[in-house]
């Protein structure tokens, strides 16, 4: 089928906005690979030093033959998704060996559980650590030593970093490898019913802990449908995956499989070798269009908004909100996956996964099939999935059809016709909404607001029976330079109590929601932030605003607002303290949220 119109329509748009940034990073690109092997340019004193301690691989590695991988690893056990990591650098060792070539641990990047931080100080250090782990990753590639990068990452804002250094670093080619979905643990629902109890008190804290515990109980990723996962799939759709990869569970067979054949790939398409594929021509408008494309199809999380554009930046592409707009308004819902349904990943993975829904939006016309990817030219890889064959990694047709149509369909037979990501503008700023999972009876509230600076003020005026009619709320100064931009996530289940007494309910901020955003109407991100004396500064109590997804507006109602002086907040207090200390540069220098809130890029 010819491509879409409104994909061609926006890819267009894309490369045309981006013509002059993406042809300097285009020439730096080719240059830097002109200059040919970067252990050639090294001292033999500045490579002994390298190579100190490679016991049996130095002599390989001095003479230069052999293709080196750098391996740039957030390994940590304070992440379930990440565990599994701990295994992998051997593994790339001993396979690299095998295969001619060597590999080295090139330096690891911080990791921070978002899990762990949700509703506490250290959430307000998260988004700021990708662009640390940009830099780090940096750090770690500039000893240039290196023919491939191997990624080992996961989970919210540790692909996105290593993706901006993936690009910075284009010239090299470079492969992502993941570990994959914990098992299924309680249902997710049941865990979010448990949770709004607590909020209500209708159970304890003991019963509290029993479900969390229950649902994340094992390494791997957390089963939702949440950041860390729509990054699995995005790592996929944008061509720097094995096909089928990102769903496989941690220490399984097969995990390990795709471990040893990712690392064969790299050594593969270096500039040693005649598939030479560097990440520069990978992330190209087309890849990114493509990774929007299923951010929307899969009702991916709400943080992508931030993310993709930065990483895009760094690979001299200029991404806008009209952009994920338009591309939703284009792309049918096909996965219903938790928050925006019952099943976890694991389920989505045996209905059919990726590979059925690549393979049906590529038929659909919906996704460029004319692009690079570590497998070879073409999206139609990705048409197909692993089989463990004698202890190897071999690939067959994916599924034609979905084994569960309460979880995956077809593009013909959507569960709506669009993504459910819808950008906001009017006076109280430019945001977004995820409306994948919000009754449409709910996509536009009017209610009288109410004025909050911090997610736990919100919580003590519920606690005190506070919201007895439709409201707004407004949680304002929570933006990037403000305090960092802390997901609001803890809201999800007062908010959600609020909606099932009857109430209209939504929610204003300039900080953002985890991909767990759920059914509650949520506009997030509003540019400029309050902190930068933007729209949301203005507002007062009792101020009727209306939240409209339908028609994608957002705005106060009341007459004199153009004209007030904004209101300012003290913010002293968000500058000190689990080392927010060393980020006031990054809260001084952040861009703007519409921009992808980036210090680096």
């Amino acid at each position: 089928m010819p491509l879409n119109d409104t994909i061609a329509r926006v890819t267009a748009r894309i490369e045309d906005r981006s013509e002059t940034l993406r042809a300097t990073y285009l020439d730096r690109m080719r240059r830097a690979a002109e200059e040919g092997p970067r252990r050639a340019h090294l001292t033999c004193g500045n490579q002994a030093h390298a190579y100190a301690a490679m016991a049996g691989d130095q002599n390989a590695l001095a003479t230069g033959q052999a293709p080196n991988l750098g391996i740039v690893t957030a390994y940590n056990d304070m992440l379930s998704a990440h565990q599994p990591f701990e295994r992998f650098p051997e593994l790339i060792r001993q396979t690299a060996r095998a295969n001619g070539g060597t590999a080295q641990v090139a330096g690891g990047v911080p990791a921070m559980c978002d899990g762990v931080t949700q509703g506490q100080v250290g959430m307000e250090l998260s988004l700021f650590s990708r662009d640390v782990i940009a830099l780090a990753t940096g750090v770690a590639l500039s000893h240039n030593v290196f023919d491939a990068a191997i990624y080992l990452g996961v989970c919210d804002k540790i692909v996105p970093g290593l993706i901006i250094a993936a690009a910075t670093f284009g010239y090299i080619p470079g492969i992502f490898l993941p570990a994959g979905p914990m098992p299924s643990g309680i249902p997710n629902d049941e865990k979010a019913k448990v949770r709004q109890q607590f909020a209500t008190g209708e159970v304890g804290r003991d019963e509290l802990m029993k479900a969390e515990m229950a649902s994340y109980h094992s390494p791997g990723t957390c089963t939702f449908y949440g950041t860390a996962n729509t990054n699995q799939m995005l790592m996929e759709f944008m061509g720097l995956h094995l096909p089928g990869a990102s769903f496989v569970n941690p220490n399984t067979p097969l995990r390990d499989a795709l471990t040893v054949a990712g690392t064969q790939r790299a050594l593969e398409i270096t500039n040693l070798g005649n598939d030479y594929r560097p990440v520069s021509e990978i992330l190209n408008a087309k890849a990114f269009v493509n990774g929007m494309v299923g951010l929307m199809a899969t009702g991916g999380s709400t943080n992508l908004v931030l993310h993709l554009p930065a990483m895009a930046r760094a690979a001299g592409i200029v991404l806008e909100l009209e952009d994920f707009d338009d591309l939703s308004n284009a792309t049918p819902l096909m996965a219903k996956v938790y928050p925006n349904g019952l099943a976890d990943v694991n389920h989505f993975h045996a209905a059919g996964g990726l590979q059925f829904m690549i393979s049906e939006l590529l038929d659909a016309g919906l996704l460029h099939e004319d692009v690079s990817t570590v497998m070879g030219d073409g999206l139609s890889h990705y048409r197909q999935e692993p089989r463990l064959t004698e202890g190897r990694a071999t690939w067959v047709d994916g599924p034609r059809k979905t084994e569960n149509d309460k979880i995956l369909r077809p593009a013909s037979d959507p569960f709506q016709p669009t993504g459910g990501l819808k950008q906001l503008y009017g006076n109280l700023g430019h945001g977004m909404m995820k409306v994948s999972a919000v009754a449409p009876e709910r996509h536009v509230i009017e209610a009288p607001c109410r004025i909050f600076h911090d997610q736990e003020s919100v919580k003590t005026a519920f606690k005190a029976g506070e919201f007895t009619g439709d409201t707004v709320v407004v949680v304002r100064f929570q933006g990037p330079s403000s305090n960092g931009m802390p997901e609001l996530h803890g809201l999800t289940p007062t908010l959600a109590v609020l909606q099932d007494r009857g109430l209209k309910v939504a929610l204003v901020t300039d900080g953002r929601m985890s991909g767990a955003s759920g059914k509650v109407p949520a506009a997030i991100h509003i540019s400029p932030e309050a902190s930068k004396g933007g729209p949301l500064a203005r507002l007062k109590d009792g101020d009727i605003l209306r939240v409209d997804a339908v028609s994608g507006t957002i705005d106060c109602l009341a007459e004199d607002f153009d004209s007030r002086t904004p209101a300012t907040a003290d913010l002293t207090g968000n500058g000190h303290g689990v080392g927010r200390e060393l980020f006031a540069a990054f809260r001084e220098n952040v861009g703007l949220a519409s921009n992808g809130a980036a210090v680096v890029v």
